[in-house]
């Protein structure tokens, strides 16, 4: 798809009419230190927005820089990242502050092939941190841009659309002289979209509908994890008992923890594993 100069300033005019009359406000977009950006996108990941902002309050409380959520006990991560779900993100973000104390003496990298090389980074996420961080025009999607082009550009078809087709577009209206407010004016055009129609990124070739959560290995993974850190040690019957979850589905879950590393087990007792 080609734009016309005409049709990039029409949608660029869209787009800055309602960031004006609407722009969120959340405490990561008054920093420019790539931790606490990076902190701010990992817990973004498949969590509302709201439930994010006094988890992520918190964390810079207890870990201000990459250093010292480098050298924390991984239970103490945990323990703050409690809520947010998928715990994966924690233990990433952690792997990725030690990479950076370790490779980069704690300032993060400021080329995006760089920081898609830290643990748990991908381009979408590389992509954020170079332009909020450091003002940077790299081309990204996330779900919110996505819904914004595909509803602009992509209204009339009933094919599905890929990032393939979506990414030049993104590249073709970024406004390279003010990248961070230009994604942040995507971002809440998104969001603001998603209350008035069905969400476009249905439309998406990527667009995967969450399972549920009541009665998933998601759920039993998170108690584990939940009552780890607030009792330091159980056993799965301990916590069957007290979450309400059947011991089979438990066992299941404890078995991906172990292979991932998140907890160690020694006789039937399970904690959160530190190294």
């Amino acid at each position: 798809m080609t734009l016309t100069q005409d049709a990039v300033d029409d949608f660029r005019a869209a787009i800055i009419k309602n960031y004006k009359e609407r722009a969120r406000i959340f405490p990561w977009r008054k920093t420019r230190d790539a931790y606490k950006i990076l902190v701010s996108e990992m817990m973004l990941q498949q969590t509302q927005t709201l439930r994010v902002v006094p988890k992520y309050e918190a964390w810079i409380e207890a870990f201000p820089d990459a250093p010292s959520l480098a050298s924390a006990p991984f239970s103490d991560v945990l323990a703050h990242w409690n809520g947010l779900g998928y715990n994966r993100r924690a233990k990433y973000l952690q792997e990725a502050c030690r990479e950076v104390c370790a490779s980069y003496g704690g300032k993060f990298p400021r080329e995006r092939k760089l920081l898609e090389s830290l643990p748990g980074i991908g381009p979408y996420t590389a992509g954020a941190v170079a332009a909020f961080a450091f003002n940077k025009a790299e081309v990204f999607i996330e779900t919110n841009i996505r819904s914004v082009f595909i509803f602009f550009f992509f209204g009339n078809t009933n094919e599905k659309v890929s990032d393939a087709e979506i990414l030049p577009l993104v590249e073709r209206t970024l406004d390279k002289t003010n990248v961070r407010e230009w994604y942040w004016a995507l971002m809440d055009y998104g969001a603001e979209l998603k209350k008035r129609v069905q969400n476009p990124s249905q439309k998406s070739a990527h667009y995967v509908r969450q399972s549920p959560f009541r009665g998933s290995l998601r759920e039993a993974r998170g108690a584990i994890v939940r009552q780890l850190t607030e009792k330091k040690s159980a056993t799965l019957s301990e916590i069957a008992r007290s979450e309400g979850i059947s011991l089979s589905r438990l066992e299941k879950a404890a078995l991906r923890l172990l292979e991932e590393r998140f907890v160690c087990e020694t006789k039937g007792v399970y904690r959160v594993r530190e190294d």
